[in-house]
């Protein structure tokens, strides 16, 4: 008799009933087994043992679909809870991304709704769609993904207008010029046609594509488009009329202290979003010139540039990178950086205690050295004195602080915009700043 069979009489069974009993009885064994199989893999998808689930599966693949009384599959199991290397090997084993349970819950929207964004990006690269009561939409069909997809963003080049365009800043790999873009001011940065072969030239220009398209912040540079397709590259961003804070800083001289906070919060707000982990966003060059102001009456700022920046999933927050050592303008480079030591996202802390200083004083931080002159002093645990007469305290206890030595003693973006309220709420609207050089 095969193994394989469910019911029905067989010829050779006869009329005493014995082969049929024996059938009988094993059909039963057959499914206890199975029903203790299936137990087991939707056990070992919530424990997440993924070494269990895969010998499981090895010795029947059909477990993968396996379903238990709510009809959710492993799958299902490991989207709640998470579990990446389960949910991968399932996938291996042909998991039906798309399997709905009672309620019509994909796996995705179970992940949505737990709020597992690691997977998420992994069920949305294999297809999957988010539809039923947990999705976070709430809606009866898919959710589309919320990152662009290239067609979105992809610019065609004969819709720039360089007419009466103008050179707005330089760089080593090309310029930024003001064009029209569908009628539009736009920034355009365009890479130098000879540099457009360079392989590592095109790598970074891609990674600061792919690094803006994600971005969406008020106090962050908006991302456009990008031509890619086409000689030369370019970066398309917002134009924004006001200009760098490193020019205006020039032409005001030393910030009022209600100035000086209301800038520092913009640039706060903007870092402390780039911050947010698990995706963090080491900017890595913030200075003034990387800080810019939305309109001439400078009521708002952004932070842009981010063509040395580097996306870093974090594990966990005291996470430390081994990078490129001397990454960035050395007047606002933290001491780590400039040693070639390891460091974190506490280096952007750094940088924008020099710009506040810089905003309070109204010059740059060591302003008779050099660049790298400055950096070094900085590294062998110098710092710029205040001279002003009349500064706040409490401005310049935070700035202290944001450029302890230590850099774990330097506070995250969230605790210094706590701070900077506070300083805020007690400003007093006739409080003259003035300058006394000494």
């Amino acid at each position: 008799m095969s193994s394989d069979t469910t019911g029905g009489e067989s010829p050779a069974q006869g009329s005493s009933g014995k082969a049929s009993s024996t059938s009988s009885s094993a059909d039963k064994q057959k499914e206890k087994a199975r029903v203790s199989r299936t137990s087991l893999i939707l056990w070992h998808a919530h424990q997440n043992d993924a070494v269990a689930v895969r010998k499981l599966l090895e010795e029947d693949r059909s477990l993968v679909q396996a379903r238990d009384y709510d009809n959710r599959t492993p799958l299902h199991v490991a989207s709640l809870h998470g579990w990446i290397d389960v949910a991968k090997c399932l996938i291996d084993f042909g998991a039906d991304v798309n399997a709905q349970d009672r309620w019509k819950n994909t796996p995705l929207a179970d992940a949505e709704g737990a709020r597992k964004h690691n997977m998420i990006e992994l069920l949305k690269s294999y297809g999957g769609l988010s539809y039923g009561q947990n999705g976070s939409h709430f809606e009866p069909k898919p959710v589309p993904p919320p990152l662009p997809n290239k067609c979105d963003w992809e610019v065609d080049p004969s819709e720039l207008d360089f007419t009466n365009s103008n050179i707005i800043g330089k760089g080593s790999f090309g310029e930024i010029l003001k064009a029209s873009w569908r009628g539009t001011p736009v920034a355009v940065k365009r890479i130098l046609p000879s540099l457009s072969d360079d392989r590592l030239v095109i790598q970074d220009f891609r990674h600061e594509v792919n690094l803006l398209v994600k971005l969406r912040h008020p106090n962050v540079v908006q991302f456009l488009g990008a031509v890619t397709e086409k000689k030369p590259l370019m970066l398309i961003t917002e134009y924004l009329r006001g200009g760098d804070l490193h020019q205006h800083l020039k032409e005001k001289g030393a910030l009022n202290p209600a100035t000086a906070i209301n800038f520092a919060l913009d640039i706060a707000r903007g870092m402390a979003y780039l911050h947010n982990e698990p995706n963090v966003i080491i900017h890595r060059d913030l200075k003034p010139r990387n800080v810019l102001l939305v309109n001439s009456s400078a009521d708002h700022l952004k932070v842009g540039d981010f063509g040395l920046s580097k996306l870093i999933k974090v594990q966990n927050s005291h996470d430390v990178y081994k990078m490129t050592g001397e990454t960035g303008s050395y007047r606002y480079m933290a001491p780590e950086v400039f040693k070639h030591r390891k460091y974190d996202k506490k280096v952007d802390v750094f940088s924008f205690a020099m710009i506040l200083y810089e905003m309070l004083e109204g010059e740059p931080p060591f302003s008779h050295y050099e660049p790298y002159e400055a950096a070094k002093y900085v590294a062998e645990g110098h710092r710029p004195t205040f001279r002003s007469k009349s500064y706040l305290p409490e401005l310049k206890d935070l700035t202290d602080k944001c450029w302890a030595a230590d850099m774990n003693q330097r506070p995250s973006f969230l605790e210094i915009l706590k701070r900077l309220e506070k300083i805020k709420e007690n400003v007093p609207t006739d409080h003259h700043w003035n300058i006394f050089n000494t």
